[in-house]
C-alpha cells in the first residue's frame, strides 16, 4: 500500500459483502501465477514478523462430541463466513462463556 493511502477499517460483514460485489482488489491472477520460491520471497518477515509455532495446538483440547444446536442463520453466517476452523471458533466462544461463569 502506497504511504500516501489512507488506512481503512472495515468490520467482517463489510469484507465479505465487498467480495460478493466483486470489489476485491487482489491480483488473485498473479498471485496464482507465482512459484512457491517468489511467494516466500514476497514476504516481509522483518514487517510480518515470523511465527511463532511454539504456541500453536492441534486438534481439540479434551473429549468431544457431535451434538445437534439449533442457531440463528444470521450467527451461523458470521461464523461460516470467517472460513475454515469456524466450528473450532464456535467452541471457543462458548468455552470462554463456560468459563467466565465458572469464576
Amino acid at each position: 500500500m502506497a504511504e500516501s493511502e489512507p488506512i481503512m477499517q472495515y468490520t467482517a460483514e463489510d469484507l465479505m459483502e465487498m467480495s460478493w460485489r466483486g470489489e476485491d482488489r487482489t491480483d488473485w491472477e498473479r498471485v496464482d501465477a507465482l512459484t512457491e520460491e517468489e511467494h516466500e520471497a514476497s514476504i516481509d518477515f522483518e514487517e510480518e514478523g515470523e511465527i511463532d509455532w511454539s504456541t500453536a495446538q492441534r486438534g481439540p483440547i479434551g473429549p468431544q462430541q457431535q451434538f445437534t444446536l439449533w442457531l440463528d442463520d444470521d450467527v451461523i453466517a458470521w461464523f461460516t463466513a470467517q472460513g475454515i476452523g469456524y466450528r473450532a471458533r464456535m467452541n471457543a466462544v462458548l468455552r470462554s462463556y463456560v468459563d467466565s461463569q465458572r469464576k
